[in-house]
Order: structure tokens, then C-alpha cells, then sequence
């Protein structure tokens, strides 16, 4: 766990992380875990009925899909904030790095935990 006080280099966390679609936590606000995440291909369609989701994309780029909504798409420096719970699905046609801010202890599926997509609340 990353301390306050602590400088932490974005690149070298996200070297550390060697599985598609497993969010690492890598500090924290508050009650806020601020994630990195490597992703390739097709997520699971799932939703958050109690908080917002935020994206920001640091290489590569995000398509995300929502029911009822034009889909977005984001590139690098950019970020969007998916509105809980609209579902949505989130689509790389080639490996995308991601900063995600969450409240401790969201789960990356959502309401969808059956995938077999879930991740744990690990610290890099």
C-alpha cells in the first residue's frame, strides 16, 4: 500500500501487471482506490447501481458501449465517466492502459460477478 507521502511512477506499476482486465490498486483517496488496468478485447456487459465509473485512458484506446446510449470512445489523455448504473461494456481492438478511480472495494464486474472476470482488491 502506497503511503500519502509516497510518489508512485504510473509506468512502472503498469509494468508489473501482466493480466488483461485485472485492475491494480495503486493508492488511494480518501475512500477513493485509484487503479491501473492493462485491457485487451471484450469486457463482460455489466453496471454499477451505486457509483460512477471513471476511465481515463493513458495509451491506446477504449470503446465503451452503453445500453440505450451511443457508445464513446476515448484515447489518450482522455477520460469519461460512466453514470451509475448504466450498463456498459468496455471493448479494446488492441492492449489499452487505464487509470480507473473507484470506491474501495467496487468489484470490476459490477452486478455480472458470474463471468469469471472479477478481480481482487490487490495492491502493486
Amino acid at each position: 500500500m502506497a503511503a500519502p507521502d509516497t510518489v508512485v511512477n504510473l509506468d512502472d506499476k503498469l509494468a508489473r501487471i501482466d493480466e488483461h482486465w485485472s485492475p491494480m490498486i495503486v493508492g488511494q483517496i480518501n475512500d477513493l482506490h485509484v487503479k491501473l488496468a492493462k485491457v485487451e478485447g471484450e469486457f463482460v456487459w455489466h453496471s454499477h447501481p451505486d457509483t460512477d465509473e471513471f476511465f481515463l485512458v493513458r495509451s491506446g484506446r477504449l470503446v465503451i458501449e452503453m445500453r440505450g446510449r451511443d457508445a464513446v470512445t476515448i484515447g489518450p489523455g482522455e477520460f469519461f465517466v460512466v453514470p451509475r448504473g448504466v450498463e456498459h461494456r468496455p471493448v479494446a481492438d488492441r492492449e489499452c492502459h487505464l487509470l480507473l478511480l473507484e470506491p474501495a472495494g467496487v468489484v470490476n464486474t459490477g452486478d455480472a460477478p458470474e463471468s469469471g472476470l472479477t478481480a481482487g482488491q490487490e495492491w502493486i
